[in-house]
């Protein structure tokens, strides 16, 4: 652990430590060269066990996955400002995020006996998806690899931030091998089945959709789900979201259930199509619709039952435009 008042690469003076985890630590700091700027500092661990080359090798491919972070830029996720090399440690520097995370949020609403309701949960499920979906679809796909409650955080402003790249992963373009070096295991009730071991090669999208699903579980009912491992060996271990919290509409359940899947193939595809099975809607004559459609619906329905009204605006601008040309 650094000290407080430790200065990193004569800028950045930690504060304190927020966080610590078996691939390194995480510190709140000060940046000296921009006056009362925080930020997050995440030190990496490396295996002091390694012989040179493989610290060289390591050292390198942190490089290149941290550039690729430094390019991410998205509402939803701190920006990565910097990062290098300091006594063979590697460091990691984040926008500082301030708020709740969701972990504490949950402990908080189950000591009051309470349940967070489905509207604000799907609120931070659609800004999880909008980030999710930035990050798969760039031109080298990242994954995070271990979204959870305690790695999300609620703003005072009510943004949602996905604040933890400890496990990011970048997917090689050319196959499915690819270069990690701030690799983990993750957090088991959030963790698929695929993600376990030392051969993970299989993880991609359908990876953090899984952590998705369990991570809007939890948030819906209070308690993560039953770990992929014990689902395997008893899948009845798995308790339906509407059994612990009779609040959850169908919708969102059956959503929950598919993205949770154990095997990556019954899974959704994509964050978008995971999203748009999350809201759902059911239709009065039972069949479904997903919500851009019902919005495409209703946008039509307006135009349909306003046309009257859009022809005599339409005809009275253009008098207006006719009278205005002739002066």
């Amino acid at each position: 652990m650094l000290a407080r008042g430790t200065i990193l690469r004569n800028r950045y003076r930690i504060a304190q430590p927020i966080g610590q985890g078996g691939m390194g630590s995480v510190y709140l700091a000060e940046d000296l060269r921009l006056e009362g700027r925080k930020c997050a500092i995440k030190a990496v661990r490396i295996d002091p066990s390694s012989d040179q080359d493989e610290i060289t090798e390591l050292q390198h491919q942190f490089s290149r996955e941290a550039s690729i972070l430094a390019r991410l830029d998205h509402p939803n996720l701190p920006k990565v400002s910097d990062y290098f090399t300091e006594v063979d440690q590697d460091y990691l520097v984040m926008d500082y995020v301030s708020g709740k995370d969701l972990k504490e949020i949950i402990d908080e609403a189950r000591r009051n006996n309470r349940f967070l309701t489905e509207i604000e949960v799907l609120n931070w499920a659609r800004q999880l998806c909008d980030a999710l979906d930035y990050m798969h679809n760039q031109d080298t796909p990242v994954l995070h690899r271990d979204i959870k409650p305690s790695n999300i955080k609620l703003t005072p402003s009510g943004l949602i931030k996905l604040v933890d790249f400890g496990l990011v992963k970048v997917l090689a373009k050319d196959d499915s091998r690819t270069v990690t070096v701030l690799q983990g295991r993750g957090t088991a009730a959030y963790t698929p089945l695929e993600q376990y071991g030392e051969d993970d090669t299989h993880t991609d999208a359908r990876s953090d959709i899984y952590s998705l699903g369990a991570t809007l579980y939890h948030l819906l009912t209070n308690q993560p789900p039953a770990e992929a491992k014990q689902r395997f060996l008893k899948p009845e271990t798995l308790i339906p979201a509407r059994t612990l919290n009779p609040a959850v509409s169908e919708a969102v359940e059956r959503a929950l259930i598919t993205a949770i899947s154990m095997h990556p193939d019954d899974r959704p595809r994509s964050v978008a199509e995971f999203r748009d099975q999350l809201f759902m809607e059911q239709t009065a004559d039972g069949s479904t619709r997903t919500a851009t459609e019902a919005g495409m619906e209703t946008l039509g329905q307006l135009l349909r039952d306003n046309m009257l009204w859009i022809i005599l605006a339409g005809a009275t601008m253009l008098v207006g435009l006719l009278a205005t040309l002739m002066k």
